[in-house]
């Protein structure tokens, strides 16, 4: 019998700054649980703006010091079809923010190729690369997310068939946003997550916000990530403006 997926958590930060100190400090802590509890510690970063903050307070005191960086294994919830080194890559944003400031082995960051030449065929051997690191299960402890204002999470936008998948972990997709070329996580690999994390920032996600946590939209892509383990959205005061008093808690 397959577990139900657990309501969501919503918490609000005063601002972008305290947004990203609140999802440090639960990123943390959830590596310190982890990595004490089973020896390791899996994690899939998010791309975009918003989590950048949080990668460089992770990088500094005093969470540096109390991740266990030797036992965390780093994924990506996408990539752009572009190289490492292109201002795009979300690699690339990733490795300046955080994971070239972090003792962590280069053996445990598990980039996805975004500049093969033939994305499918990456997004295979991503796939393969994940049920390696993971178990054939390929549970990831905490998938980090941002939103974007039209709902698509990851690189899994609105009305894409990506959406129907239903046993392929990575897909090369094209988004309607440049670059069109894309490696995602897909929604059954988010659903074996043990923890989702959505770090939403601005007021031009409220709408959305109001209308996932409101269950209005049940099709957006962000509406649709239920891993059993439960969903925490971590929004500040503007993202959280629309929504309805008594749905969150303050932090």
């Amino acid at each position: 019998m397959s577990r139900a997926a657990a309501g969501p958590r919503v918490e609000v930060a005063p601002d972008a700054e305290a947004l990203a100190r609140l999802a440090a400090a639960h990123v943390a802590g959830r590596a310190a649980a982890a990595a004490s509890a089973r020896g390791r510690f899996s994690l899939a970063l998010a791309g975009g703006s918003t989590p950048r903050r949080t990668y460089q307070l992770l990088a500094e005191p005093p969470h540096r010091e109390a991740v266990p960086w030797d036992r965390v294994e780093v994924f990506f919830g996408d990539e752009r079809c572009v190289p490492p080194g292109d201002p795009g890559s979300n690699h690339r944003m990733a490795r300046e923010a955080l994971l070239g400031r972090v003792p962590i082995p280069e053996g445990r960051i598990h980039r996805i190729r975004g500049e093969a030449p033939d994305p499918e065929a990456a997004a295979a051997e991503y796939e393969e690369e994940l049920r390696a690191a993971l178990g054939p299960g390929a549970r990831l402890d905490l998938v980090l997310l941002g939103m974007g204002s039209d709902g698509h999470v990851a690189s899994l936008f609105p009305g894409s068939d990506a959406l129907g998948e239903t046993s392929r972990l990575v897909r090369a997709v094209v988004a309607p946003v440049p670059p069109p070329r894309r490696i995602t996580l897909t929604l059954p690999a988010l659903a074996a997550a043990a923890e989702v994390a959505f770090l939403v920032a601005g007021a031009d996600k409220a709408e959305r916000v109001a209308e996932v946590l409101g269950g209005l939209d049940p099709a957006l892509p962000a509406a649709r990530v239920r891993p059993a383990g439960g969903v925490l959205w971590l929004l500040d005061a503007a993202a959280a403006s629309r929504l309805p008093a008594g749905t969150t808690r303050s932090s």
